[in-house]
């Protein structure tokens, strides 16, 4: 028997979903702290509730890392370096 029910499950998925960073507003809020931390306490829920706890200890520290300002953006993965 699982220990979240289904419904907690797709609610912590769904906030993620609205939380999350996409395609289109990435570069726009790359650097927003508070919105990158948001982010990834929302990812970490979803996981802890689907019993992935190691996945959901990174998300967290990565959460704490960007509250407490030091973390920062790597950078677009689409834009990186190019070999020439």
């Amino acid at each position: 028997m699982p220990l979240w029910s289904q419904d907690a499950q797709a609610d912590a998925r769904r906030l993620h979903e609205q939380l999350r960073l996409g395609d289109r507003d990435w570069h726009r809020w790359k650097a927003d702290a508070d919105r990158r931390a948001a982010e990834q306490l929302a990812a970490a829920l979803a996981q802890l509730l689907q019993g992935q706890h190691q996945e959901a200890e990174a998300l967290a520290d990565s959460a704490l890392r960007w509250l407490r300002r030091e973390q920062r953006d790597p950078g677009c993965p689409r834009h990186g370096s190019k070999e020439f």
